[in-house]
């Protein structure tokens, strides 16, 4: 497509600036924080998911229109271009370029804190480009040729998400599947004294604790412990490695303090973090947990030097377990045990609820979002198939729904109580009965976790309990039945 492929004319580019000449540039927009981290508040707070649009074999005449007046407004703007590589071992590297009109030199100043150096590679560029000003406000998807515009938002995660969507894109090319997930290594004794090495994949939209999770240190020590990898993306393989994609991270700030997040808490108070919608009082104080002004999602970009038990690896070499992470607040259970047929459902159920990253006037509401991920390009089927049949491939992955909400509306499921039941499952030290409604297992014994606390029977009449899971069932069942392709296997097991 030639109106996606051919060069941008401009009137100025303005190339090789490093992160510190991009701090100087955005300056004017910087409220210097207590720590001195930059901080900057958006027009714009969350993603463009109404307004995105996928380019089909050929672009609509509205998107051609479009994009032709965008190249047509470059012609005489100043335009900051910079590269950054995604991926950090070889043979998976991807080159990716950003082009930005320079009132808005903050974004291409975070984008440098998120991804490794240039490097030169035989591959096609991905390449975004973005102008915050245009008065309209749309995303232009063409993952054939690797080109995103987004126009009309200045939220950093915007451009942060349109080079993740290619990725996962490239990854589906090679063979891989692009997931919605964090990574890490849990290092364990298990039951019998040995210490063991898990490869954990964590799933979850903006919101559940999916960041929080990774980035937790379980309460382990000596000998045991978890290097944390990716908090975002991953391309995993059929031999269940994960290739992660970014070197650092961008965490979601909402409610963050030092007691029950150390680990993220520490990374974003560091002067080397850059924070984006986080209340900053004009003397430079932080406050995580003040809303009014700057909404509820806040993001900061920390560096993974700054972040405890992570190491120089963004990869997992093998995968041994599968967590589809969900915030519920009635009667899903803590945790569910799940077969290859329960998992690839669940996988693409996607249950969660909607918050202020997406859309914030739904927020709180029920949501589903195959594989937790908004940004799949390509049938949505052939992802619950990859899952299946991954799995079956591959017997020593366990899959697992966790769900970080309520019990019966009324009883919260601490983050201990999750971290703790991740650890116990990595020790092989829990114990499993079958639920006899969904036929997948839930937790009967888990040292250190009050599971009578987190029973739904406890908080539900039998009648009670029935009706809701009617309810549910049918819920899931319209959401399957979407999906033509599905194989008839993960179709049957709700």
């Amino acid at each position: 497509m030639d109106i996606f492929t051919k060069p941008l004319q401009v009137g100025n580019l303005i190339s090789g600036l490093g992160p510190d000449e991009l701090r100087e540039m955005a300056k004017k927009d910087e409220r210097t924080t207590e720590f001195g981290s930059a901080s900057y508040v958006t027009k714009i707070r969350n993603r463009s998911a109404k307004f995105t649009e996928i380019v089909g074999i050929e672009p609509t005449k509205s998107q051609v229109e479009t994009i032709l007046k965008v190249r047509e407004y470059l012609k005489d703007k100043e335009v900051i271009y910079t590269e950054r590589t995604m991926c950090q071992t070889p043979g998976y590297q991807i080159p990716c370029r950003l082009y930005i009109t320079k009132p808005y030199a903050r974004i291409p100043y975070m984008w440098q804190n998120l991804l490794f150096p240039p490097t030169k590679l035989d591959r096609p560029f991905l390449t975004t480009v973005d102008v915050p000003e245009w008065p309209e406000r749309k995303v232009i998807v063409n993952a054939l040729d690797g080109v995103t515009y987004v126009l009309g938002t200045d939220y950093f995660g915007e451009v942060k998400k349109s080079f993740l969507r290619m990725t996962m894109y490239r990854g589906k090319q090679d063979g891989g599947l692009g997931l919605h997930a964090g990574s890490k290594l849990i290092r364990v004794r298990d039951v019998n004294g040995k210490l063991v090495e898990k490869g954990v994949i964590l799933f979850g939209l903006s919101g559940t604790g999916k960041t929080t999770l990774t980035c937790h240190h379980h309460f382990l020590d000596g000998d045991e412990g978890v290097a944390i990898r990716q908090d975002d993306v991953v391309i995993i393989y059929p031999d269940t490695r994960c290739v992660g994609t970014e070197r650092n991270f961008y965490i979601k700030t909402e409610g963050l303090e030092p007691v029950g997040q150390p680990v993220l808490y520490n990374a974003a108070v560091a002067k080397t973090a850059v924070l984006e919608n986080v209340h900053v009082a004009e003397n430079g104080k932080v406050d995580f947990l003040n809303y009014e002004d700057v909404g509820t999602n806040g993001r900061s970009v920390v560096q993974r030097s700054d972040i405890k038990f992570t190491d120089n690896e963004i990869d997992i070499p093998r995968t041994d377990m599968m967590v589809f992470i969900t915030r519920r607040d009635d009667i899903v259970p803590p945790v569910a045990k799940l077969s290859p047929e329960q998992a690839a459902a669940f996988f693409m159920l996607g249950e969660s609820i909607e918050t202020s990253a997406g859309d914030p006037t739904k927020a709180g509401q029920s949501k589903r979002e195959v594989g937790t991920n908004p940004f799949i390009v390509g049938p949505l089927d052939d992802e619950g198939n990859y899952i299946m049949d991954l799995l079956r491939k591959n017997p020593h992955m366990e899959c697992f729904l966790l769900n970080t909400g309520k019990i019966g509306n009324k009883e919260k499921i601490k983050i201990q109580d999750s971290v703790g039941i991740l650890k116990q499952i990595a020790r092989g030290a829990v114990k499993w009965r079958k639920d006899d409604y969904w036929g997948y297992e839930v937790l009967s014994e888990c040292e250190g976790v009050d599971i009578n606390r987190l029973d739904p029977r406890n908080y539900f009449t039998p009648e009670e309990l029935k009706e809701k899971n009617d309810s549910l069932r049918k819920e899931r069942r319209a959401w399957l039945d979407q999906f033509l392709s599905l194989d008839q296997d993960i179709q049957k097991v709700v």
